[in-house]
């Protein structure tokens, strides 16, 4: 999984620990484990989820201030409605 260059600190240090990802499909599995930087990261969910239907502890987990912030990160592959749905990956450092 690839990271916006601000955010890698964040995850390498165990203090992101979900992100929202707007795929057609899913691109990690669960159980997965993937190279960030000097640490790797594994998967342990992944659900779809509305935008709406974000919880604002999700947003913060996601290393954002709030819902318009994490809307306008996950934009980055096309528009984001409230009723967009996402991928929901939650992951921890190993």
């Amino acid at each position: 999984m690839e990271f916006s260059r601000e955010l890698r600190d964040k995850v390498s240090a165990g203090s992101i620990t979900v992100s929202f990802r707007l795929w057609q499909r899913p691109q990690v599995r669960v159980g997965g484990i993937y190279a960030l930087r000097d640490v790797h990261i594994q998967v342990d969910a992944i659900d779809v989820i509305p935008f709406y239907g974000i919880s604002d502890a999700d947003v913060r987990r996601a290393g954002e201030r709030d819902r318009e912030s994490l809307r306008r990160r996950a934009a980055h592959a096309g528009p984001i409605s409230d009723d967009t749905v996402l991928y929901r990956v939650e992951f921890h450092v190993v």
